[in-house]
This record gives C-alpha cells, sequence and structure tokens, in this order.
C-alpha cells in the first residue's frame, strides 16, 4: 500500500501523521519504507532523533525524494517492501502531484481553524486534476489537531463531510503534546513509555480507520 499524506496548506501536522503511521505499520509486522518528500525534510529529522534515540535497526528505511523523479523511484522501491509512506509537505508541490499519481491513499488532515479548513477546495481541485491519471486513489480526510473544547471540530467535521471528493473520517487527532514529544525523540506515540493513553488510542483508531476504508473500497471492485 502506497499512503501519501499531504494537502495544501501547512501546520496541520502532515508529518506527526506520516511519522505515526509508519510506526503504526511496523508495529503490525510490516515493512515500511518512509520518503520525505518535502523541501523542509520534517520526516528525515526525525529519523535523526530516531538514531540518536535507538540503538540497532530503526525499523524502517527512509528515503529523501522530491520533484518529478518522485514517480519512478516509488515505482522502484513499492516491489522492495510491504508499505510506503509518502510525507509531501503542506503546498500544491510538483511533488505532491507526482506522488498522488502513484498512491493508493492520499490521507489529508485538517486542523479545525478556518484557514485551514477552507484550502478544502483547492485540495478538492487538486484531487481533481490527478483523478485522470490515477482513477483508483482513494482520498481520505479527518480533523487533526483537534482542541476538547469548542465547537471548531464539528463546525470542521460537517464540512468535510460534505466533500465530494474526499470520505470523511470519523476518527480525530488532538492537540496533545505528547506528539511534539515523541517526534522531538524520533518516536511515535505508540513507542513512548510512559505511554499517553488518549494519544494513542486515537492513533490506533485513525489507522484502523485508513486501513478499513480501504478494505472496503477493496471488496466492492
Amino acid at each position: 500500500m502506497i499512503y501519501t499524506v499531504g494537502g495544501i496548506k501547512g501546520g496541520s501536522g502532515k508529518t506527526t501523521i506520516a511519522t505515526n503511521l509508519t510506526v503504526y505499520l511496523l508495529q503490525q509486522g510490516r515493512d515500511v519504507i518512509l520518503i520525505d518528500a518535502d523541501d523542509q525534510e520534517s520526516s528525515t529529522d526525525f529519523t535523526s532523533f530516531r538514531h540518536q534515540t535507538l540503538t540497532g535497526d530503526l525499523g524502517y528505511t527512509t528515503v529523501k525524494v522530491t520533484g518529478r523523479e518522485l514517480n519512478a523511484q516509488v515505482q522502484r522501491l513499492a516491489s522492495k517492501c510491504d508499505d510506503i509512506v509518502i510525507d509531501t509537505g503542506g503546498r500544491d508541490t510538483v511533488s505532491q502531484r507526482s506522488a498522488l499519481t502513484i498512491s493508493h491513499v492520499y490521507l489529508v488532515p485538517f486542523a479545525p481553524r478556518s484557514l485551514d479548513i477552507w484550502t478544502l477546495r483547492k485540495v478538492e481541485n487538486l484531487i481533481a486534476e490527478v483523478a485522470p491519471f490515477n482513477p483508483q486513489l482513494r482520498s481520505l480526510t479527518f480533523i487533526n489537531k483537534a482542541d476538547p473544547r469548542g465547537t471548531y471540530r464539528e463546525e470542521a467535521a460537517e464540512l468535510l463531510r460534505g466533500s465530494e471528493y474526499l470520505q470523511f473520517l470519523e476518527a480525530s487527532v488532538g492537540n496533545r503534546i505528547s506528539f511534539a514529544n515523541a517526534a522531538a525523540s524520533g518516536l511515535g506515540v505508540l513507542e513512548m513509555k510512559p505511554a499517553d493513553e488518549k494519544a494513542v488510542a486515537e492513533i490506533k483508531e485513525l489507522c484502523a480507520s485508513v486501513q478499513n476504508a480501504m478494505a472496503a473500497s477493496v471488496s466492492k471492485t
């Protein structure tokens, strides 16, 4: 399975989702390659922190690839692993478009703030433009960095549920300090000790929701 985590707006937590998805897949016994396709190199930094924290095998292979060559590189790497997770960053780039032409899943986190949510139309336009090149692409969205108080989450969720191009996942991920603490050590929240049980439950629910959505898609075909 090839997962691309992306979007149009920065700051919605794409690298956090990409790296935690990678760790989740590792814990399922999958052989994973994490591709950093973001010029900010956040996933590369995460892996560097992981080198410092862990001794021995990191659990996954990381590759830095950007631009038009990403498509060809992913095709070559796909036969060498079970899953590929691509972190494309928060802009409409050649790298993101190249990734979407070969991905099975496009996972788009939205932070429940108005400026983030109003980029939805741009994301939908991007999906529509890529669709002729990859009609099997499944685009999924969810609320990330959700605050425990206020009505922002439900208002954002209602807007996302109405999208013609993205399937909304009810699983949401909270705005928790444990994600930043884990990332600073190159770890997923599933690996942190002591564990933040709420963060762990959120990541497990989100990743399971993604897998269930893909399984349902396959069964329909």
